[in-house]
C-alpha cells in the first residue's frame, strides 16, 4: 500500500525559490508540487494532509558537522546517535553527516565500522559519514580511495591537537594530493596547534587557569595562519578544500582571497560564532567553561564579517559542530586547568531557528537561510537533490515551520541530553511545528512521533561543486 501525503496552504522556501505550493509526497518522496488552489492541486487525495496556512514548507535541514558519542580527553560527547538524532528532528534537521574517527595505528576500516555500529538502529533522522584522518601513511591513503567509492566521500585532518588528531603538513598534503585524484574533499581544522600549545603551557604556568584563557591562547592570528597554510597546500596538491567551524574575520579573509582567485576553496561557520563571544567565555565562577569549543569563540566584533561572509559566499554552509559535554561532570574537568575542559558546544537541536531569527534580524534573506543549512550543505557533501530542496524525486524530509512562534531557548525544554543551554533565556521568533523524513512523521504537531531506527544510512556522492 503506497502512503500518500499532502502538505497544503504553505509558503514552500527553497534556495531558489519562494512560492505558494502544496507538496504531495509518496512512499517517502515528493511527487509533485502545484499552484495552492489549483485544479490540480484540488484534485489530490492523501491518506494524510497538513495543514500548512500561514506557515512556512522547508526542506529538511542538513547538518554537515555533527560528533555524537564522540570520545575527547578522557569522556564521550553526551548525545548518542539515538539522542542527538532525536534532538536534531525537534530542529527542523532532517540528516546529518557525523565524522567516523580513525584511531592512530588503527586502519580507516576499523574505526569506520565502529562508527556504523554505532548509529546502525538508533537513528531517528537519515545520516552519513565524514571519516577523520589521524594517521596518513601509505595504508590509509589507500583505503581513502575505497571509502570514496563506499560512499564516504569526504576526510577531516587537524592542524590542531598535536599527539591526538595532528597531521603535519607533509601528511597533510600527501592526504590532499590522494582527493585530487579520487574525487574526495579534505575538511580542515585549521588552528596551529604546535604554537598554541606553547601558549597554553606559558597561560598556566603564569597562573592563567580560567575558562576564558581558552579563548586567548588559541589567537585569531593563528586560526588566520592555519587557513592560509592550508590553502597553499591545497593548491600545491590541486585538490579543493572546505575549512571548518570558521570563527574570525582574518580567516574570512584568507577564504575570500582565495575565492578571489577561483579556488575550488570552501568555508563553514557556526551559530556559535554567530550569536555568543569570548565575553560568554569570561562569565565567572567557572560558567564560562559552558562555551569551551574549539576554534573558540571569538570578540563580538567578528560577527559582523562572519554575516558579511554568509551574504557574499565567502562562506557557504552553518553546521554545529555539535559536541556536547555536561557542565556536571565533564567540563568540570578543567577546572583549574582550562586545557582539560572538554571543547565542545551542544547545538543541532537550535541551528534553523537561529539561523531564522538572522531573517529576522536582517542579517540574511529567507532563501539564504535554507541555502546555507538545507541546500548547500547536500550539494557540498553528495546528498543534492535527494536531499536539501523540495522538488519531485526529492525525498520527502520537509519541515513545516511557524515563522510567528516565539520561543525561549532552554536546557529546560532542549531535547539535547545535556544539562545546560549556551543560549539559556535567549528569545527568538520562529519555531519547528511538524517534520517529515521520507514522509514519516518524526514531529507531529510539537510532538516527538519518531523512533529510532527509522533513519537510514545515506552513502554520499563527491562533492557536487567540483564537477
Amino acid at each position: 500500500m503506497s502512503k500518500r501525503t499532502l502538505v497544503r496552504g504553505g509558503l514552500v522556501i527553497t534556495a531558489a525559490d519562494e512560492v505558494h505550493a502544496d507538496v504531495l509526497t509518496e512512499d517517502g518522496r515528493i511527487v509533485a508540487l502545484a499552484a495552492g488552489g489549483s485544479d490540480v492541486a484540488a484534485s489530490w487525495t492523501a491518506d494524510r494532509v497538513i495543514d500548512a496556512t500561514n506557515k512556512y514548507v522547508i526542506p529538511g535541514g542538513v547538518d554537515g558537522h555533527t560528533h555524537m558519542e564522540m570520545p575527547f580527553g578522557g569522556t564521550f560527547a553526551a548525545d548518542t546517535f539515538e539522542t542527538g538524532t532525536r534532538a536534531a528532528a525537534w530542529g527542523g534537521t532532517t540528516t546529518i553527516v557525523d565524522f567516523a574517527i580513525q584511531s592512530p595505528g588503527q586502519a580507516l576500516r576499523e574505526g569506520l565500522d565502529a562508527w556504523y555500529a554505532k548509529a546502525d538502529g538508533n537513528c531517528a533522522i537519515d545520516y552519513g559519514f565524514h571519516m577523520i584522518l589521524a594517521d596518513v601513511n601509505e595504508h590509509s591513503l589507500n583505503e581513502m580511495d575505497l571509502l570514496v567509492q563506499e560512499g564516504i566521500t569526504s576526510f577531516k585532518l587537524f592542524m590542531a591537537y598535536p599527539g591526538v588528531f595532528y597531521s603535519d603538513d607533509g601528511k597533510i598534503l600527501r592526504a590532499m594530493q590522494r582527493t585530487s585524484h579520487n574525487g574526495g574533499l579534505i575538511m580542515m581544522h585549521a588552528e596551529n596547534g604546535i604554537a598554541i600549545d606553547v601558549l597554553v603551557e606559558q597561560a598556566l604556568a603564569a597562573g592563567r587557569t580560567d575558562p576564558r584563557y581558552h579563548g586567548e591562547v588559541r589567537k585569531v592570528l593563528l586560526e588566520a595562519e592555519a587557513t592560509h597554510r592550508a590553502i597553499q597546500l591545497a593548491r600545491v596538491a590541486d585538490a579543493p578544500l572546505y575549512v571548518v567551524h570558521v570563527s574570525a574575520e582574518e580567516a574570512v579573509a584568507e577564504l575570500a582571497a582565495a575565492r578571489d582567485k577561483g579556488l575550488p576553496v570552501f568555508g563553514e561557520t557556526c551559530p556559535q560564532y554567530l550569536f555568543l563571544s569570548t565575553d560568554n567565555l569570561a562569565e565567572p565562577d567557572f560558567e564560562g567553561a559552558k562555551y569551551v569549543c574549539s576554534t573558540p569563540l571569538r570578540p563580538r566584533e567578528h560577527q559582523a564579517a562572519l554575516w558579511r561572509g554568509l551574504r557574499t559566499n565567502d562562506l557557504q554552509v552553518v553546521s554545529t559542530d555539535h559536541c556536547p559535554f555536561c557542565f556536571t561532570g565533564q567540563k568540570e574537568m578543567g577546572r583549574g586547568d582550562f586545557s582539560k575542559i572538554p571543547n565542545g558546544l551542544p547545538g543541532v537541536e537550535h541551528r534553523m531557528d537561529l539561523l531564522h531569527q538572522a531573517v529576522v534580524e536582517g542579517h540574511i534573506s529567507r532563501r539564504r537561510w535554507i541555502e546555507i543549512a538545507c541546500a548547500t550543505p547536500a550539494r557540498m557533501f553528495g546528498l543534492y537533490p535527494k536531499k536539501g530542496t523540495i522538488a519531485p524525486g526529492a525525498d520527502a524530509d520537509i519541515v513545516i515551520y511557524d515563522p510567528h512562534a516565539e520561543q525561549t531557548l532552554s536546557a529546560e525544554t532542549h531535547h539535547m541530553d545535556v544539562d545546560y543551554s549556551v543560549y539559556e533565556g535567549k528569545r527568538i521568533t520562529g519555531q519547528v511545528e511538524t517534520v517529515l523524513s521520507r514522509g514519516e512523521l518524526v514531529i507531529d504537531g510539537r510532538k516527538y512521533t519518531g523512533r529510532p531506527g527509522h533513519g537510514s544510512y545515506t552513502p554520499r556522492a563527491t562533492c557536487q561543486y567540483l564537477t
